[in-house]
């Protein structure tokens, strides 16, 4: 029996939440485009695409503002409302940086002494993270630049992470005023080793891109520098495996005059994106040739290990952060944002903590004994 009789709505349904109102060309903004997927040949795919979210902040190292992570968020969730995307490109403008996290400006001028209005900032925060956690499309992260701080856990909230040998990676929070608790505490610890998560969470150290490679938290590095015409590796890492002292130093940093040359290098060098993004192509190709459903169930029950622990924690670090902005936050993003005028980023810890020894309530005389005094002109 033809059952041809029962009634059918053909309109294609639009389920996209958001309006063209939270993207933006002009910074600080995100840019949202669709780019063709191309085959092997470089030929482009009709009507198949891939979802480009970019961080459009680059006098600002890409770092979000408020209104960047309503960006993010629409722009995900377009992303995997769209039948026609296959895959998301999530990257940033310029050649330095991908994100060095929220803005130190705003959080310094605004949020810091506001611990209501931050918790509202972290919903949203942790709206964006949960916004990749659960696009349904595969997410590439495409690193530019430096990675660091709430740019780092963004970046691990994705699925595959693909960088230039001039990115850098790493945490700035306990420097700086803050925890890693935007991701870094939850997905750390199931990418590298424990003493490896906590010393990247505490030190702020910043890890090269062939370190990060070694350690399992990047999914390919390739060269970005170009001089004569010709491809080179990035000359202030060690890209050759030699020891010293019985370690391997692949991926350290050089120091002394060879870092002054390599320096040097990396400002007359030009910059070509075209290896990654070759890398990208591919695979977005192979992910165009592979069912959608099953490629999907496939990644949604790896990131599931990655949302267990963000869920498990994110309401209760939302709650911390909010609070410590009336405390180490307070100082810290006052003390980084007040850089030019100070000649430092950083408080007097030393002195911080002989007056926390001496019981020292928390104040503005305290503040004004740890934190820097503009220099005289």
């Amino acid at each position: 029996m033809s059952l041809d009789w029962l009634p059918r709505d053909e309109e294609i349904k639009d389920h996209d939440l958001f309006d063209d109102s939270y993207f933006s060309t002009e910074p600080p903004g995100i840019i949202y485009e669709r780019r063709p997927i191309t085959d092997p040949k470089g030929n482009p795919v009709d009507g198949l695409y891939t979802a480009w979210i970019t961080l459009n902040n680059p006098g600002q190292f890409n770092s979000y503002t408020t209104e960047m992570v309503k960006g993010v968020i629409a722009g995900f969730h377009r992303a995997s409302m769209d039948r026609r995307v296959v895959a998301v490109v999530f990257t940033a403008a310029g050649s330095r940086s991908f994100c060095t996290g929220g803005n130190t400006k705003e959080y310094a001028e605004y949020y810091a002494g506001r611990p209501q209005e931050y918790g509202l900032y972290m919903d949203l925060f942790n709206g964006m993270v949960d916004a990749i956690l659960t696009c349904k499309k595969p997410v590439i992260c495409r690193v530019n630049g430096m990675r660091v701080a709430g740019g780092q856990e963004i970046g691990m909230a994705c699925d595959l992470t693909l960088a230039v040998d001039t990115a850098i990676f790493g945490q700035a929070g306990p420097r700086h005023g803050s925890a890693p608790d935007g991701g870094s505490t939850d997905f750390l610890p199931g990418i590298l080793s424990f003493d490896d998560a906590i010393w990247n969470c505490v030190s702020c150290e910043l890890w090269s891109a062939y370190k990060m490679k070694q350690k399992g938290l990047v999914t390919k590095v390739v060269p970005v520098l170009k001089q004569d015409g010709e491809f080179t590796r990035n000359p202030l890492v060690i890209t050759d495996r030699w020891i010293e002292d019985g370690e391997v130093v692949y991926g350290e940093f050089v120091t002394g005059d060879a870092a002054k040359q390599a320096k040097s290098v990396l400002k007359e060098a030009d910059y070509d994106f075209s290896l990654l993004d070759a890398e990208i192509n591919k695979i977005a190709w192979t992910f165009t040739n592979l069912f959608p459903g099953c490629l999907m169930k496939s990644i949604d029950g790896i990131r599931q290990k990655k949302r267990f622990f963000w869920d498990m924690t994110k309401h209760e670090h939302r709650h911390w952060l909010a609070a410590n902005m009336q405390g180490e936050a307070l100082l810290g993003f006052h003390a980084f944002n007040t850089r030019k005028q100070t000649g430092t980023s950083v408080i007097d810890f030393v002195e911080y903590r002989r007056r926390l020894a001496e019981g020292a309530e928390s104040g503005e005389d305290l503040f004004e004994a740890v934190l820097g005094t503009p220099r005289e002109e």
